[in-house]
């Protein structure tokens, strides 16, 4: 076995010859299948509530599996794992925050916000408000978040390229960023949410085995004995016995593990693709079921990226994951291919392009639907538009979005592409959250200051980010020539969340314009009761 291991993590080992051919087998071979899938599926398409919502048609137990799909992206797959591999305990607070922000997401905001609209978060916040602003807002806030997060995962195909298919020529990850988009695009204009939702559910139930699977794989070669993993870990970084305690990476920058931790619990039941996911269940109990199962799916992945990432230090080792192609992102690959040989590796190259095809499927669909129902039907044709020409706008929507992350994924592709989820994360947590929260529990809260919250949340997170070390003034920041930085946090969460509340909060008081009581009275009452909403 250790001469497996230790052959394995090079990448000029044996059989690497036929790991780009194999991976791509079972790539193509993924897709082949889910988009018979979506087309069996996509019948009934022709009303907005089935293109949207599926009808609401998918049980608890489907639309649960289909959440942890439209949220365990490449960047829970590989960079947690990664992350544990090479930083230890601190990796593992990413596991962590994110299974809390799916409690906060079920206790404040699930089930009243699914009992209240109807297929985006503009229809709640603007429930009670005046609807031509609020929408717009709420549009402009879905719209950004949806495209940096997708663009995230759009430019984040080139590195998954170069490390699993082994081809290091930026006109051969350009062309596989091209090809993950179009075929992205056609998810969204066949099947609409219910062909998405089953692409979702096939990619998650894979996802959740391959770890599973890696897991085992691991544990078996060390008699099932987490502690032996752990103690051979040590060896196997340089901070030796250090990789288990926590401060490896936020010690000396406290202030930024707190912001970071923010906007991980907070920003991920603020995310517009993942609010979409409240209307695709037929009441508010199944609401609640979605919620347990993806909890659960959550806490099973987590756990098993807590193994593979320790897993990964103790037999691949710390060194040789940090300086193969892809960097802290190749630890879960190189793990495979040392205890699973190419057929593992192949796996789990498969399973890590189906990642990423499955989530920027859901975050377009989301940003052409926030476009074509917030804007086009409520606002343009002032909810008068025809079923099948708000469909067409939102097919529209969804292949402008599809081409322009595809061009900007090939243009930021071999960059820093961090920057970009930490601001989806931050922009959903400072523009989304208060505004939702104000809509739901304060009945004071008016016109103002919803458009206070959003604009002012979206507007300070991106100041505070442009003018951070993201951005400029450190080692990795995405521009080395100059530095202009003077926010000193990577992640502006702990100012740019509470500084959303205190806009809203103090815009309410200051303009005093009391809304329409008869509409609050309303709002709360099909909040808690479902009324006309199961």
């Amino acid at each position: 076995m250790t001469a497996q291991l230790v052959a394995g993590t090079t990448l000029a080992a044996t059989g690497m010859d036929t790991k780009p051919m194999f991976s791509l087998a079972l790539f193509i071979g993924f897709v082949a299948i889910t988009l018979y899938v979506v087309r069996r599926v996509s019948g009934g398409n022709s009303t907005t509530s089935n293109y949207y919502t599926a009808g609401g048609g998918f049980t608890g137990a489907q639309n649960g599996i289909a959440l942890s799909g439209d949220f365990l992206s490449a960047a829970s797959f590989l960079g947690i794992a990664g992350g544990i591999a090479v930083h230890g305990y601190d990796g593992f607070v990413y596991s962590v925050g994110w299974v809390v922000a799916w409690l906060v997401g079920l206790l404040l905001i699930a089930e009243m916000l699914r009992n209240t609209g109807r297929f985006t978060m503009g229809d709640v916040v603007a429930y009670r408000l005046r609807q031509r602003p609020v929408r717009i807002a709420a549009a402009t806030s879905t719209l950004m978040i949806s495209f940096l997060y997708l663009l995230a995962q759009v430019a984040g195909a080139g590195g998954l390229v170069s490390l699993l298919l082994n081809i290091s020529s930026r006109l051969g990850q350009s062309i596989a960023i091209a090809v993950v988009g179009i075929v992205m695009i056609v998810y969204v204009l066949v099947g609409g949410m219910k062909g998405t939702t089953w692409v979702q559910i096939i990619k998650a139930t894979l996802l959740l085995l391959c770890m599973v699977l890696i897991t085992v794989y691991l544990l078996g070669a060390f008699d099932f004995n987490f502690s032996t993993i752990l103690a051979k870990a040590s060896t196997g970084s340089p901070m030796g016995s250090a990789i288990l305690d926590p401060g490896a990476l936020y010690g000396a920058n406290e202030l930024d593990f707190v912001s970071l931790a923010l906007a991980l619990v907070l920003g991920i039941c603020s995310l517009p693709h993942v609010l979409m996911r409240f209307y695709t269940v037929p009441n508010s109990r199944e609401v609640r079921r979605s919620f347990r199962w993806a909890i659960w799916a959550m806490v099973v992945f987590y756990f098993c990226t807590l193994i593979v990432g320790y897993g990964a230090t103790a037999l691949v080792g710390a060194d040789t994951i940090v300086h193969a192609p892809g960097g802290e992102n190749s630890a879960a690959p190189l793990l495979a291919y040392a205890i699973g040989g190419p057929m593992l590796l192949g796996l789990v190259s498969a399973v890590a392009f189906a990642t990423i095809l499955a989530v920027v499927a859901g975050l377009t669909l989301t940003a052409s639907v926030s476009f074509a129902h917030d804007i086009y039907a409520s606002i343009i044709k002032r909810g008068q538009a025809e079923a099948g020409r708000e469909i067409q706008v939102a097919r529209l929507t969804a292949l402008i979005m599809g081409v322009l992350a595809i061009l900007g994924g090939i243009l930021v592709n071999g960059r820093n592409v961090a920057f970009l989820v930490a601001l989806a994360l931050a922009l959903a947590a400072s523009a989304n959250l208060s505004a939702l929260l104000y809509s739901l529990f304060w009945k004071r809260f008016n016109t103002a200051g919803a458009l206070a919250s959003i604009y002012g949340g979206l507007g300070s997170c991106v100041l505070l980010i442009a003018l951070s070390p993201v951005v400029s003034g450190a080692k990795d920041s995405i521009v080395k020539s100059v530095d202009f930085h003077v926010f000193p946090l990577n992640n502006p969460g702990i100012v740019s969340i509470p500084f959303s509340f205190l806009c809203g909060w103090a815009a309410t008081l200051i303009s005093g314009r009391a809304e329409d009581p008869a509409k609050q009275a309303e709002m709360e009452v099909r909040s808690l009761t479902a009324i006309e909403a199961d």
